[in-house]
């Protein structure tokens, strides 16, 4: 089994025989991790279950933290599920590497679809699971969304969405959705939805697969999968807080394979996680930073950047020569395009984390745009 390195590894080795500016400090727009303090009430609810650390956490996850994500979906997408159609993770990265091989592996052949750039771990699932990929482009003349034929729809046993996009900030809205979730019950593919970035935006929040199911007449979710993290949404990645919910019969199986993998999250962080998840007044406080981080990209970069998301996705032409030029003359990293797709997808692009304080921003953006038109 052999992966590619990843994408932060590649960085790391293209600039190692570059030097940056002494005189200023190095600025990282690259790692999609939140800068902002993890509000004080999740932190002092951590410490003060550490007690907890002597007991044996369940793979299920415990009720507490069930009803709080439940309350959580019917708060924020107005859906009220049953508990058999949700399960708590641990964050989101172990479900979409394990649950593509569970549901894959009886399937003599399989064949998985996800978008292209990607997240990585997208391309890890497939290589263990044995199955052969389709990639489904994004780029500019397709305005960034995926899509497959008929025919390919046909062969698919598995269909993994990103909306909102990693990279592109490309967010589907519930039409769309809603035709995505027409071909799974059609062709009869599993179709994932990855919405971790579902709670990051600007003015409109993005649509649920769910809601989507629901919208389309399929009500009990059949073939149809929503995971989603509280790492953005509350600025506490470190809690390795996700969720999957959707198809309970799909649940039900994959539930019991997950007590194998080993996966259980710890009882103190499932404490501080529930109250997270029930608590909407600190999100709200994080998401208006990430509205501003946004405007100012939008105005900065002068392009169009997406208001889903905490991503900027800009042309530069060669992407690697760029990357490499603004981290020797402005100390400021980003992560080339071509690094997050194959067979040319993401080239002359760069994806611009818009995680830190808006005056950190600002000053990185400034110098990126600097560069830009040097």
């Amino acid at each position: 089994m052999k992966f590619e390195s990843y994408p932060f590894e590649k960085l790391r080795t293209l600039l190692a025989p570059l030097t940056a500016p002494k005189e200023r400090p190095l600025l990282e727009l690259t790692i999609g991790e939140p800068q902002f303090e993890t509000p004080s009430f999740i932190q002092e609810a951590l410490a003060q279950n550490s007690a907890l650390l002597k007991k044996y956490p369940k793979s299920a996850g415990e009720s507490y933290l069930k009803e709080a994500q439940l309350h959580f979906i019917e708060r924020r997408y107005n859906l009220r599920l049953e508990p058999s159609e949700l399960i708590p993770t641990f964050g989101t990265r172990e479900v979409l590497f394990t649950l593509p091989q569970y549901l894959l592996f009886d399937k003599p052949s399989p064949v998985m679809a996800h978008p292209n750039p990607f997240y990585q771990i997208y391309e890890g699932a497939a290589i263990a699971s044995r199955a052969r990929t389709l990639y489904m482009e994004l780029n500019a003349s397709n305005g960034f969304t995926p899509s497959l034929t008929e025919e390919e729809m046909k062969e698919c046993d598995l269909v993994i969405l990103n909306s909102p996009n990693n990279p592109t900030g490309r967010t589907l809205n519930l039409e769309e959705l809603g035709v995505w979730v027409k071909h799974a019950l059609e062709f009869d593919f599993i179709l994932i939805n990855d919405e971790c970035y579902g709670d990051i935006y600007a003015h409109t929040p993005a649509p649920s697969i769910l809601e989507a199911s629901v919208a389309v007449g399929n009500k009990s979710f059949k073939n149809i999968l929503a995971i989603n993290s509280i790492s953005k949404r509350s600025s506490a990645p470190g809690l390795r807080s996700g969720y999957i919910a959707g198809d309970a019969s799909i649940l039900k199986g994959y539930g019991e394979y997950r007590t194998y993998v080993g996966c259980a999250i710890p009882l103190p962080l499932q404490k501080a996680a529930a109250l997270a998840w029930e608590d909407g007044e600190h999100a709200e406080a994080i998401r208006s930073k990430y509205a501003q981080n946004l405007k100012l990209a939008q105005e900065i970069l002068g392009i169009p950047v997406e208001p889903w998301s905490f991503y900027a996705w800009l042309f530069v032409g060669d992407d690697i020569a760029f990357t490499q030029k603004l981290y020797q003359e402005e100390g400021v990293v980003v992560l080339p395009g071509s690094f997050l797709g194959r067979q040319g997808a993401g080239q002359g692009y760069v994806r611009l984390a818009l995680v830190h304080e808006p005056s950190t921003l600002q000053n990185a953006l400034l110098k990126v745009i600097s560069c830009l038109k040097r």
